[in-house]
């Protein structure tokens, strides 16, 4: 199958799949899921929507967050892990976004990513997700699976975006990019990866990897399931 083909079939496979796209983070506006999206850093998005409500019950806009200190912050905060990091770099984007912005999240890329413990992929889920300005944030799921199909070389998180960007209209960035997170978690995992489950990939999967993990017999797995 040709690299086009897959990209259909991918494409196709998820829209059936998955016709509707909710962001997985519990948020009311830009600048919620923009504190959601940097909690959200090596921890589940499941415990982070548990700890959002007793921070935002406290602070929900920047004029009240600065009002509290960052130990508040990091006590509210510390079962989302990092705690230390992320406190400091709420209360410190939070004054920034005050000073700089009057208050409003900034929708481009640069401004996001200056500000404190924003990255790359935070601020691209910021603007896919609360602005809607076409972006592939690539998180774990997605680096792993545009490997497993054979889409990227794997090398690093930034040539799977410009592979992703590349390979995929940009009109469905924003929607693939949940809709093969969503496929990852539920079909595709890091651990106890099941062929028998993961249709994706036993059918347009990168060979030498199949066969590493399953056998040199693995196409026999898909075909009994």
């Amino acid at each position: 199958m040709r690299k086009a083909e897959k990209v259909d079939f991918v494409i196709t496979e998820l829209e059936r799949l998955y016709p509707e796209t909710p962001v997985p983070l519990d948020h009311s506006d830009p600048y919620t899921l923009l504190i959601a999206v940097l909690l959200s850093a090596q921890c589940t998005d499941e415990r982070v929507n548990k700890i959002t409500p007793l921070l935002f019950e406290r602070a929900r806009t920047p004029e009240q967050m600065v009002l509290l200190s960052q130990e508040e912050i990091r006590e509210i905060i510390k079962p989302c892990g990092l705690s230390p990091m992320k406190s400091k770099g709420i209360y410190e984007l939070s004054h920034i976004l005050l000073d700089q912005y009057a208050g409003e999240v900034p929708q481009s890329f640069e401004a996001l990513e200056a500000l404190p413990a924003v990255g790359h992929k935070t601020a691209s889920v910021v603007m896919s997700q609360g602005f809607g300005v076409p972006a592939f944030p690539v998180d774990t799921h997605i680096h792993r699976l545009l490997y497993r199909w054979c889409l990227t070389n794997g090398k690093s998180v930034k040539q799977t975006e410009l592979d992703a960007k590349r390979l995929f209209p940009k009109a469905k960035w924003n929607k693939l990019h949940l809709q093969i997170i969503f496929y990852g978690r539920e079909y595709s995992p890091a651990r106890g990866w099941d062929l028998k489950r993961d249709f994706i990939s036993a059918r347009i999967g990168r060979r030498a990897l199949l066969k590493k993990t399953f056998g040199p017999n693995y196409h026999e797995l898909f075909a009994r399931a």
